[in-house]
């Protein structure tokens, strides 16, 4: 009967081990925060994501239950070859259960495709193309701060609404810019307005002289900056420089971070108006949760991209949590779907079937020098647009999920 015992209680501690690690890979929890650490999209992302990330992870306690949260960090160095291979080798060597962030949409295109082959979830930050919920959706993955379609759904709308009736685009010449000028293109034809022309210009552009050039000769009221980051700072500097904005043109900023007007500052950027789905200085949560970022990254208030990795990771999280198992990504993702989303930055709101995040988003102003009461002081609110009103109509996408679904 001892024999049997025994036998029966190491049996029991075998089937108990198994099934723990069948629910969490590996006993480990491991999530692997995927951008570009030192290019054009390292202040808006970078190594504050990752501190973003580590945030929701302490939220939690370090764990889901007895499994221990890890995180994984690689540069993708804004190419998707490269990307790729780092997803590739995550999931089949390091065990890494989901990405995080990604910006240049290029490169997060490609990830979703590998993310989705290996059933494994993608929370979606950094990247802008709308085709990520479009064309190219995919059960494994979450697109979370923001889109092409809602940057050029209320900064287009807002310019032409504002007299801005001709426009001329500078269009970074990779998916993101492509996408974003293709999504503001409708809004502002939709709403009047005449597009006049467009140059596109390479990724990482230093000198923007000829562009602006041409977006001088075309007589266009707006020039619209399909770009980011580094090559939006560039082009307004150059603007400024140029003095488009005195001979009577106006910049749209299409997709501007907060850290892109910190590095301008406001003698330059005022007067300009951008939309973003987060600001750290909104209300008393979000300024709160911003000074505990802003001590974990050099005193640098957050981008809408790093606070969407922290609020995506806390909802994964709750996700893990009440399905117990990392397992299965699809059904990750379909949890995550499926409990409504609520956290101090983005507030309250919900997934989509094709895996748009669903939040409010806000037209801002930039401050003149004079309104600003401190360094990260740089906004000021014109409006609020409510997330179903801000992003694309779920039945417009194109996405194969939710024909599939009707």
């Amino acid at each position: 009967m001892k024999k049997l015992a025994a036998a029966t209680f190491v049996f029991a501690t075998i089937a108990l081990t198994a099934t723990a690690r069948a629910d969490f890979s590996d006993g480990v929890i491991k999530i692997g925060v995927l951008n570009d650490a030192s290019g054009l999209y390292a202040d808006l992302a970078g190594k504050g994501s990752l501190a973003a990330a580590q945030m929701a992870v302490d939220e939690v306690g370090g764990k889901i239950g007895k499994t221990p949260i890890e995180l994984v960090y690689a540069d993708h160095q804004n190419k998707p070859d490269i990307g790729s291979g780092i997803a590739r080798q995550w999931f089949d060597s390091d065990h890494v259960d989901a990405i995080v962030d990604v910006p240049t949409s290029s490169v997060a295109l490609a990830v979703s495709q590998v993310v989705k082959e290996k059933n494994k979830v993608f929370l979606a930050n950094g990247p802008g193309t709308s085709d990520l919920t479009g064309k190219a959706c995919s059960p494994n993955t979450v697109h979370w701060a923001y889109d092409t379609f809602a940057l050029g759904n209320v900064t287009g709308k807002a310019e032409v609404e504002a007299g801005g009736k001709t426009w001329f685009f500078l269009t970074a010449d990779y998916a993101f810019g492509q996408a974003l000028e293709r999504d503001t293109t409708k809004v502002v034809v939709a709403a009047g307005g005449k597009i006049l022309g467009g140059v596109k210009h390479p990724l990482n552009t230093s000198d923007f002289s000829s562009f602006l050039l041409q977006a001088q000769a075309s007589g266009a009221q707006v020039v619209g900056l399909a770009n980011a980051g580094g090559d939006t700072i560039n082009s307004i500097k150059a603007a400024h420089e140029f003095g488009l904005t005195k001979s009577g043109q106006k910049l749209a900023g299409l997709l501007v971070f907060l850290t892109d007007i910190h590095s301008l500052g406001l003698e330059t950027a005022q007067g300009l108006l951008l939309s973003e789905s987060f600001y750290w200085d909104r209300d008393a949560k979000t300024r709160a949760w911003s000074k505990k970022f802003a001590e974990k990254n050099g005193g640098k208030m957050p981008t809408m991209v790093q606070a969407g990795v922290y609020a995506s990771v806390v909802h994964y999280l709750k996700a893990l949590k009440e399905l117990k198992s990392d397992a299965d990504g699809k059904a990750v993702v379909d949890e995550m779907k499926k409990l409504p989303t609520d956290d101090v930055l983005f507030g309250k709101g919900s997934i989509r079937a094709d895996g748009r995040k669903i939040h409010s988003f806000y037209l801002y102003e930039v401050k003149k020098p004079a309104e600003s009461k401190g360094e990260w002081d740089l906004y000021k609110l014109v409006k609020e647009v409510p997330g179903d009103q801000a992003f694309r109509p779920l039945s417009e996408g194109g996405c194969s999920m939710v024909s599939a679904a009707k």
